[in-house]
């Protein structure tokens, strides 16, 4: 995406001024790429700059789905005899030749990908080849920290997953309490980062924190739900990740820090608020 004045107005468009990947240009935003009837000259707009089918620098008001350094989930919108080529919003199919793809792709089928710049021809293509593209280098993360995953595939011990559109990472089987996809994205927490540079991550947070927080949301349901809630500790752990999203020894230490501060009663029908009256 990029910034850029708007300087001329045509009958076909409008023609954009600035300063792209180091160079000062003109660049041509046509009229089928605009996104609002509101007047632009001498306006500053974002857009997208890409090639066109000609090989002509364009700009967009429409955004992608992805840009160039991202990593993202497409799906195949047709093949031909070169390679594949994805669904990316508003604009031109993007193209993943052969040597880019692990498997032949399938039309209709979506991929975990990586958008880059072709050295040879200038255009923004993919690569199915997603770990040629995380970065290598030590991990800046702490215990605790947390981060945006994009679920990338499943493994043995877990769901490799990307962090931050940077690094790869696993979550293990027993840290995930609800379904979860390829293409997916959601918020975690860092583990550790082991000695190699691997991530492990988690859905929750650990430790006291994620109890304290837990606590306060449960009492809080609680209060909103006539004081009353049917599930204990022998419920499944199924059912407490329904219900609340944490799981079952999350739920189990909340449960006993109200109990503690007598806040609770704990019942065979489940748990009961203290009436203070």
């Amino acid at each position: 995406m990029n910034r850029l004045r708007v300087v001329k107005k045509v009958e076909f468009g409008y023609y954009l001024e600035g300063t792209i990947r180091g160079d000062r240009q003109e660049v041509l935003l046509p009229n089928g790429e605009l996104t609002s009837s509101a007047e632009l000259l001498d306006q500053e707009v974002d857009v997208f700059i890409y090639l066109d089918q000609e090989e002509r620098i364009i700009a967009t008001m429409k955004e992608p789905l992805a840009q160039v350094g991202d990593f993202a989930y497409l799906e195949v919108a047709w093949v031909n005899n070169f390679g594949a080529f994805l669904h990316w919003g508003p604009l031109k199919d993007l193209f993943v030749p052969f040597r880019e793809q692990k498997m032949k792709m399938q039309k209709g089928q979506s991929y975990i990908v990586h958008l880059h710049i072709d050295p040879e021809s200038y255009r923004i293509m993919a690569s199915a080849k997603v770990e040629h593209y995380l970065d290598q280098g030590r991990p800046p993360y702490r215990p605790g920290d947390e981060v945006e995953l994009l679920i990338w595939q499943k493994t043995e011990l877990g769901l490799k997953a990307i962090v931050d559109n940077r690094f790869g990472g696993l979550l293990y089987d027993k840290q995930v309490f609800r379904p979860l996809r390829t293409g997916d994205r959601l918020k975690a927490y860092v583990s550790q980062v082991r000695p190699d540079g691997k991530i492990d991550l988690s859905l929750q947070r650990h430790g006291q924190e994620a109890v304290q927080d837990f606590s306060d949301i449960l009492l809080t349901w609680l209060h909103e739900h006539e004081g009353r809630c049917p599930l204990g500790d022998k419920s499944p752990a199924e059912e407490i990740y329904a219900t609340f999203g944490v799981s079952k020894k999350v739920f189990k230490k909340a449960v006993g820090d109200l109990y503690r501060r007598r806040l609770i009663i704990i019942g065979e029908d489940g748990l009961q608020t203290v009436n203070k009256e």
